[in-house]
């Protein structure tokens, strides 16, 4: 027999159901369209990755978790080139990593220089500012870098103790030379963040050689992984800033001086880690591994000049100058009378093809389109191209 509740406690009488009997026999499998995905991410994973996904789980402390966790940063550290101690996928999205880089090196009150050329360099100074840092900014125009010479101004003028550059940022497809800005940095004795979202897997990136202090990525863009394991990586001089603070770190979820534990020898619980997107992105890394950094680097390069090539021949003008284009993103300008959302809408309705609109200062004048990872293959530009041109053609657009 079921007692009744407590009298203090009122029951509400049910009088329609959520659901009804009709709608909930409704309800059928989950299916999803077989879309390519050629924006700025997420890019389509790959079938083996897909497959590590669907595994069975184990327990966030088991001891074969905790193997395949020290396999998933070794993995790390060769995909970053880095023998950081703290190499980590972060349980998040990329900006979750973003948000760890600045809550455990700065202080209230501290100067933190960001290098904004970008969507994602104003997300940087937005975050920064809510550690109550004291925000300084230097800026370029959407599509164009900085010169050591202009970074080596900024730090003397603002003497910051952390500055922040985005090596690939995803809303222009401009790639920021981050080779001198470490030893610069340790010249005006300041740590150095790197958003490496769009470039990790695709880019050549060195962490320990170009002097990067904190860096931190995604899952899902040139890894070819679902988003929601984030990679994090944290020098020795920032774990010294870390240790040395004299309050806790503002994010306890966050807080590196707490998952590092979890990370590290102890294997001290901290959270439950996402058991199934570890094992997902511990494959994609093993296929980075598998592939060879260089072959991988030079893959994703020949086919971006694949794409260009061919967007150049349909008459189309890239955004960013050869020698800073990223070969991961590629921005293109939307051509004059063109409705840059109806040629992405047709591209997605009639070919499954997605690439992304413009973001920002430059939302309706690019295009923005992606090949990652996976993704980076020359069946896909061609499949592209010929897409786009059939679109553009049928919007009035002539070469």
């Amino acid at each position: 027999m079921v007692a009744s509740p407590p009298a203090r406690f009122s029951v509400p009488a049910v009088t329609q159901p959520r659901i009804n009997e009709a709608n909930r026999k409704s309800v059928g499998p989950l299916s999803m369209p077989p879309r390519l995905l050629l924006g700025p991410g997420p890019s389509n994973a790959h079938p083996a990755v897909l497959q590590a996904l669907s595994l069975r789980q184990v327990g966030h402390l088991d001891p074969a978790f905790l193997a395949m966790m020290t396999e998933v940063q070794e993995l790390l550290r060769y995909a970053w080139q880095t023998d950081n101690r703290i190499t980590i996928p972060v349980s998040g999205t990329g900006s979750a990593a973003m948000e760890a880089t600045i809550a455990n090196v700065i202080e209230p009150g501290e100067v933190m220089l960001v290098g904004s050329m970008g969507y994602f360099g104003n997300r940087l100074e937005d975050m920064a500012d809510r550690y109550r840092a004291d925000v300084r900014t230097i800026k370029k125009p959407w599509g164009e870098v900085f010169s050591l010479e202009e970074l080596r101004s900024a730090l003397e003028e603002h003497r910051p103790k952390v500055m922040a550059l985005v090596h690939a940022e995803t809303s222009t497809g401009a790639c920021q030379p981050l080779e001198g800005v470490g030893d610069l940095c340790r010249e005006y004795n300041c740590l150095l963040i790197a958003d490496t979202v769009t470039s990790l897997g695709g880019v050549p990136l060195f962490v320990d050689e170009w002097g990067i202090d904190l860096a931190y990525s995604c899952s899902q863009k040139g890894l070819s992984c679902p988003p929601g394991a984030s990679p994090f990586t944290m020098s020795d001089r920032a774990f010294e800033k870390l240790s040395q603070r004299p309050g806790k770190v503002p994010n306890w979820y966050l807080d590196m001086s707490l998952v590092g534990k979890y990370w590290g020898a102890e294997r001290t619980y901290h959270h439950t880690a996402p058991i199934n997107m570890n094992y997902a992105i511990r494959e994609a890394l093993r296929l980075i591994a598998e592939e060879g950094l260089e072959n991988r680097w030079q893959r994703h390069q020949a086919n971006a000049e694949l794409l260009w090539e061919g967007l150049e021949d349909l008459g189309l003008v890239l955004h960013v100058q050869k020698q800073y284009r990223l070969p991961t993103l590629t921005t293109v300008r939307v051509p004059a009378g063109v409705d840059a959302k109806a040629v992405t809408s047709q591209l997605l309705n009639d070919y499954n093809i997605e690439i992304g609109n413009g973001l920002g200062e430059l939302g309706g004048k690019v295009w923005r389109i992606g090949l990652m990872g996976f993704n980076s293959r020359p069946e896909n530009v061609i499949l592209l191209l010929a897409a786009l041109d059939r679109v553009l053609a049928a919007a009035g657009y002539r070469k």
